[in-house]
């Protein structure tokens, strides 16, 4: 009988998918555990919502995540076959281009899969393909770090097939890809915390307002018709589809200490008038 360890091709599913969960692992709980228990005192006022999600959300978020990764890792097994077959050209031109260009390639990906994310995600939303594209993610309507790759399973291709389509037709250093990786699922995770964590500048907005900040995706995990980015706002408000309210959401949020501290202050007694 024949056993499926036996294929190479089997073994290197396994590697990357030890991987893959590990890294997801690793981000889903550490921004949890760091932010909503070692931090929670500390960020209290600035929680996005009122009400936390209950743990029977998240414990589906992550089994609906390890699917996810299992696409993932397959679309890697296509990755390394196109790779030793020759047909990976990008990273081959790019190994000759020197450190300058790990850095602009990076760059660019990041910009890459953006423009990428932003139109799949509002095709997906499309009433004909939202129930079978979309309809898990957005089933996290109060999203946890746990939610970064609960998605359906050709949601999850979709999302894959960007690394393959990319690195096929840019020249991208395989360095640049596996820390593409890294950075993708921590900023992912941190983007879904419920906890506004981007700087704002001294009228509340957002310092780098360029940037999407965790109330702006959260914003579209509340209002689904809006807010589509990923990494950037530009395409939002290239399209006309960021959320009218996310400014004064983002300060609403940023506000809340001081609110607090005026209202604590207005109810302690005056130490002159009862000394």
């Amino acid at each position: 009988m024949l056993n499926p360890l036996d294929f190479p091709l089997v073994h290197h599913w396994l590697d990357d998918m030890r991987v893959d969960v590990m890294r997801y692992v690793l981000f889903a709980t550490g921004i949890w555990f760091v932010i909503w228990v070692l931090l929670a005192q500390v960020l209290r006022f600035r929680k996005i919502r009122k009400d936390t999600p209950k743990p029977k959300q998240m414990v589906r978020e992550f089994f609906t995540s390890i699917r996810s990764i299992a696409i993932y890792s397959t679309f890697g097994l296509l990755y390394l076959g196109l790779n030793e077959y020759g047909l990976m050209w990008g990273p081959e031109i790019a190994s000759g281009l020197g450190p300058i260009w790990v850095v602009v390639s990076f760059i660019l990906m990041t910009i890459g899969h953006d423009a990428w994310f932003y139109w799949s995600h509002r095709i997906m939303h499309n009433p004909r393909h939202f129930k079978r594209f979309h309809r898990t993610h957005h089933q996290s309507y109060n999203p946890t770090p746990f939610t970064a790759y609960s998605f359906d399973m050709p949601e999850a291709a979709v999302h894959a097939s960007f690394v393959i389509v990319w690195t096929v037709i840019f020249p991208t250093p395989h360095a640049v890809v596996s820390a593409y990786m890294i950075f993708q699922i921590a900023r992912n995770t941190i983007g879904h915390c419920g906890y506004e964590l981007f700087p704002a500048d001294k009228h509340r907005r957002p310092l780098f307002d360029w940037m999407t900040t965790v109330t702006h995706h959260d914003l579209h995990h509340a209002r689904a018709g809006y807010n589509f980015g990923l990494w950037f706002t530009w395409w939002d408000r290239w399209m006309g589809t960021e959320d009218p309210t996310y400014h004064a959401r983002f300060a609403e949020v940023i506000a809340k200490k001081s609110a607090k501290a005026k209202a604590e202050a207005a109810s302690s007694p005056d130490p002159v008038l009862h000394s």
